[in-house]
């Protein structure tokens, strides 16, 4: 992995201490395009974030996902004709927005979202098994089947085969 990469997956692991001046937490609305996506603050109000090339290969986004984003140049773009109002500068994951939803910083208007693993595109295993059994979120839903396109691997020796043949 190159430097830039790997210096990029270890900042994206750090914790977000505070926002600074012209950031803010907006979450994803819809993609748009290569690097384009539209997002909406905590007002309510939408519009288009770049996503910078640098996070295209090691991270992803997808519709309900958090991002800081840095507006100082919002005003500035909209009166110039841009669509673009944004940057995004960092991706939230599960265990940053869970520590951002516990302090000031976080919007009024994204406290009721829930917020689970898959949303946030982390790869950990729950804490407690027992919760996940426990989960409302498969309550009412069929289990899942196993996928039949793939052909099992072929049991050279197995005892049932050998008992019949000594048999016949």
């Amino acid at each position: 992995m190159k430097g830039g990469r790997k210096n990029l997956k270890r900042a994206s692991k750090e914790e977000i201490q505070t926002l600074l001046k012209g950031q803010s937490i907006m979450q994803v609305v819809s993609l748009r395009g290569s690097n384009l996506i539209e997002v909406m603050d905590a007002a309510g109000q939408k519009s288009l974030a770049l996503f910078p090339a640098k996070f295209q290969k090691s991270m992803w986004i997808k519709r309900g996902s958090f991002v800081v984003v840095d507006e100082s140049g919002k005003e500035k773009a909209l009166e110039s004709g841009s669509k673009v109002a944004c940057v995004v500068l960092q991706v939230l994951f599960y265990e940053q927005i869970r520590v951002l939803q516990k302090s000031t910083e976080w919007p009024e208007i994204f406290q009721t979202v829930v917020m689970n693993d898959s949303n946030c595109h982390t790869q950990t295993p729950p804490s407690n098994p027992e919760e996940e059994l426990n989960s409302s979120d498969s309550d009412g839903l069929a289990p899942l089947e196993g996928n039949l396109n793939r052909s099992r691997p072929i049991e050279l020796y197995s005892e049932s085969e050998s008992n019949s043949d000594a048999d016949s």
